[in-house]
């Protein structure tokens, strides 16, 4: 894995303080609700039983990047990487790639030879093609500006 200016922590639902959960959903909804217009339910049920990754700024208390990492069975019938965001600031500084390579890793070793299936937006596909993921959806235009694709990737 590529080094990191991040410092990286690896949790479960029960194990996130009260402070990591705020700064965790307020990244979420600054950049898919607020920056990219996603409106949904963000509070959607999986959390408690997802692994989450946290990329904390050091001599800060901001959270530069995250994910979920979610179990076969729980959302698809693959593991799956969810909630995939890194900070405004930190973009072009692959801290997303390094992000993403960090769940690929975890659900590897957690989940030994299973698929992964992510969705992720339209505009992100050479990003996850990168990962070796292949698109399984037409692009599915939503009512904002953003438009959606589901990929999977071998395990």
């Amino acid at each position: 894995m590529a080094p990191s200016s991040l410092d990286w922590q690896w949790k479960r639902f029960s194990e996130l303080t009260l402070e990591e959960l705020y700064r965790m959903l307020a990244l979420r909804s600054e950049v898919f609700v607020v920056e990219q217009r996603s409106l949904y339910l963000d509070a959607d049920g999986l959390d408690a039983e997802c692994f989450h990754l946290l990329g904390g700024v050091p001599g800060t208390e901001q959270l530069g990047a995250y994910l979920r990492a979610l179990p076969p069975g729980l959302k698809f019938p693959e593991a799956s990487l969810g909630r995939v965001v890194t900070a405004p600031a930190l973009r072009g500084q692959r801290q997303g790639r390094d992000l993403v390579e960090r769940g690929l890793h975890f659900l590897a070793e957690r989940f030994p030879g299973a698929p992964v299936r992510i969705g992720a937006q339209a505009y992100l596909q050479r990003f996850y093609e990168g990962f070796g993921f292949v698109a399984v959806s037409d692009v599915v235009a939503r009512r904002n500006r953003s438009s959606g694709v589901r990929r999977t990737r071998s395990g």
